[in-house]
């Protein structure tokens, strides 16, 4: 039989309606002969409770009690939707991430995947049963638990299925699919029907919350096609699979607002960094760019970086990302003409271009450039 793999955002999972409405959805697809595999984040806002609750305890969260505390989200999710599916008579069992066999490093609130172990889903399977797997989470070597970071449901759901071999693996969110910028702040965005995976992870590092950057490279080394798709509507989503080089195309413009910026990322600043959960997604130009979106203590971080280095503040990353968009200074001249404005840095790669502004003047970019690469194209 084959395997499908769905995993569901938040927002599909946000109350008792949804999830009941998800059940439907996944009691529709047993149906159909297929093993069934599900993937679950916490319900809607639950996450960000949770952390508003520890942070009223500390401004400075131990990040492995963290961990134990973020985790209980998942948990609620997966136990709701199994009772769910026992209402409507399917067969169904739920897995915490450990039960699950997702092994990861050490590293708490931002843990990366290291080994998958499907032993306990695999029995499942063979049994009959619909199998929920809490997303976001998983077990250390030394018996830790631990969470992915932000979007991290995202990752566990395409780890299982490369170690399930599943057919393919549905990303359900409340949009339908990958789009061109955020429709919220450019209304003229445009669904893509495909992407390759390097053209999705470097949106996904640009900021465009979709799909996880993590997820994405997973699927991209191990051959995996993702389909992102709305939960409760109809519709063709995105596929997000192999695809061979193009000329120039562009695939959308993406904001990261939850950023720092540290000059000077020397061996003091790295050790910093990396005690607080707050890695350098990337270096430009003796520039360190921080993503905030997994530190949990960010006073406590900020007055630490002070002391050995210079941290800005009050900036965003504002991304064009597309197949051979840095391989000449065209697209680059045209970016800076649409703009209007002088950037404060500017980092030029295969598949983007991107421009660190004042926050406050991001949205308004990535209109300009949506404007310019999108909708004149």
């Amino acid at each position: 039989m084959r395997v499908i793999l769905q995993k569901y955002g938040g927002s599909s999972v946000a109350d008792a309606e949804k999830i009941q409405r998800v059940a439907e959805r996944v009691a529709q697809t047993r149906a159909t002969g297929s093993q069934v595999v599900v993937v679950v984040s916490a319900m809607g806002d639950t996450t960000d409770e949770l952390l508003a609750l520890a942070r009223k305890v500390t401004a400075d969260p131990h990040r492995r009690e963290l961990d134990m505390l973020l985790t209980a989200g998942e948990r609620i999710s997966m136990a709701l939707l199994g009772m769910a599916l026992h209402a409507r008579g399917v067969d169904a069992v739920s897995f915490t991430g450990s039960q699950s066999g997702i092994i990861t490093d050490g590293a708490h609130t931002s843990a990366r995947i290291v080994e998958v172990r499907p032993v306990r889903i695999l029995e499942a399977l063979e049994r009959g049963k619909v199998v929920i797997v809490a997303g976001y989470q998983g077990v250390s070597r030394e018996k830790e638990v631990t969470t992915l970071g932000r979007g991290g449901s995202d990752t566990t759901a395409v780890a299982l299925a490369a170690a399930l071999e599943a057919e393919v693996c549905e990303i359900c969110s409340d949009v339908d699919g990958v789009y061109t910028a955020d429709p919220r702040i450019v209304q003229g965005s445009k669904r893509l029907s495909e992407l390759s995976h390097e053209e999705m992870q470097e949106l996904a590092l640009a900021g465009a919350k979709v799909l996880n950057a993590q997820a994405v490279e997973f699927a991209r080394d191990r051959g995996i096609t993702i389909h992102a798709r709305s939960t409760f509507t109809q519709g063709p989503g995105t596929r997000v699979q192999r695809a061979a080089t193009r000329e120039l195309r562009i695939s959308g413009v993406a904001l990261d607002a939850e950023i720092l910026v540290v000059r000077g990322p020397d061996r003091s600043v790295l050790d910093v960094l990396q005690r607080h959960g707050a890695w350098p997604r990337e270096c430009w130009d003796a520039h360190a760019i921080v993503p905030l979106e997994n530190v949990h203590g960010l006073p406590a971080l900020l007055a630490e970086l002070r002391s050995v280095a210079a941290v800005e503040e009050g900036l965003a990353q504002v991304s064009v990302v597309g197949t051979g968009i840095g391989s000449s200074k065209e697209p680059l001249d045209r970016a800076l003409r649409a703009l209007g404005i002088e950037p404060r840095h500017v980092l030029v790669a295969p598949l983007r271009i991107a421009f660190l502004v004042a926050r406050e003047s991001a949205k308004d970019c990535v209109r300009k450039l949506h404007a310019e690469f999108v909708e004149r194209s």
